[in-house]
């Protein structure tokens, strides 16, 4: 099996609002420990992980306006559920759209860690893993996915993103056991 070129992890959206609370997406708590896994397994390689997290404005951040408030700045639903065990050496970079780069650090910490690949977690395939892998691949780096560390709302939306991500990044999804040999 082939290695990652210099990897970081992505874990997007993986909040208490996404996975119990506001925007509650029952198949989140299935992917749940297979995160905590890979999650465990990246930081043992010392390979970096980055939470890409909504941090939303009450009352005026443009996605509240389609989804309702959730992960408001502040709030016990906008931390990292519990489950994936946030270390202080782990990253934190807070997003208000879809996108982990749109108007964030991510872009600039990537380079300074000398990220090449980002291996793509969390929710969900079809829209804000599917937008920050967009940004990804435009601004250089590899896209990979982790199958069993992310998902959407429905099965059809995930194997939905799945391909779209295939399709126009060249992003193989891998197991978490493919992802461990290639560290």
């Amino acid at each position: 099996m082939k290695k990652l070129n210099k990897p970081a992890i992505l874990v997007v959206d993986m909040l208490n609002d996404f996975v119990y609370g506001a925007l509650t997406c029952d198949r989140a708590k299935a992917i749940v420990p297979a995160t905590a896994r890979l999650l465990d397994k990246a930081r043992e390689a010392g390979v970096p992980v980055i939470f890409c997290n909504d941090a939303h404005r009450a009352g005026i951040d443009r996605e509240l306006t389609i989804w309702g408030d959730h992960a408001i700045i502040g709030t016990p639903g906008a931390e990292v559920i519990a489950e994936l065990n946030l270390s202080d050496k782990d990253y934190v970079v807070p997003k208000r759209r879809y996108s982990g780069f749109f108007q964030t650090e991510l872009d600039i910490l990537l380079k300074e860690l000398g990220v090449q690949t980002v291996v793509m977690t969390g929710l969900h395939a079809h829209m804000c893993v599917r937008h920050t892998s967009a940004d990804a691949f435009s601004l250089g780096y590899d896209v990979v996915v982790a199958r069993e560390a992310t998902d959407s709302f429905t099965e059809e939306d995930y194997l939905n993103g799945l391909a779209y991500l295939k399709q126009c990044y060249g992003a193989d999804a891998y197991s978490n056991e493919e992802l461990f040999e290639m560290f």
